[in-house]
């Protein structure tokens, strides 16, 4: 399977697929609080089945063309992710997200992996925007969409019901031809 460098010190992206499940148990449970603060993905993932029925759910929109998943290696481990958890190519439209344990945070793994599964979705698959939810808590989230070149287009107010509290939901994207306008600048 194929493997894209994110950094000259071993990072790699590749998709997460179901047979990798108990190694991504292993990655949630490391990370299941520092993760679980604005992701439910550690309450979805407690054990390997749920573990693998996740994966499989993505490895089914993979193949319907729905939506995608992978995984951010470091040094041969499994230290987060990028996914698109919606895409719609009739429409054009996909969104984006991320996650990672705490020894991943602050290398720009995030930002790296999110602009080559972009640039896969607008270049390849003909998205016309990408679109990126994050808490208004999640400072780290909302810099990876301002370091992406991403539009801050408003916020959902205690929209998303999570862990006993209501949080705002900031609403950010990028269209293609801005990515691309983005892209010919860098």
């Amino acid at each position: 399977m194929y493997a894209i460098p994110l950094d000259d010190d071993g990072a790699v992206l590749r998709p997460l697929e179901p047979w990798r499940a108990e190694e991504f148990l292993a990655h949630i449970d490391r990370g299941r609080e520092f993760i679980g603060r604005y992701v439910g993905l550690p309450d979805a993932v407690t054990d390997l089945a749920s573990s693998r029925a996740f994966l499989q759910r993505y490895a089914d929109k993979a193949a319907s063309d729905t939506g995608r998943i992978y995984g951010i290696w470091v040094d041969g481990t499994l230290a987060g992710g990028v996914l698109f958890r919606t895409m719609d190519i009739e429409l054009g439209t996909a969104e984006a997200g991320c996650w990672l344990e705490p020894s991943a945070v602050g290398r720009g793994l995030v930002t790296r992996a999110i602009r080559v599964i972009i640039d896969w979705a607008v270049e390849e698959r003909g998205i016309q925007r990408v679109e990126w939810q994050a808490a208004a808590e999640n400072a780290a989230s909302l810099a990876v969409a301002r370091r992406l070149g991403m539009t801050r287009e408003g916020v959902l107010r205690e929209c998303f019901p999570y862990r006993g509290k209501r949080h705002d939901i900031e609403v950010w994207s990028v269209l293609a031809h801005e990515w691309r306008a983005g892209k010919a600048a860098g």
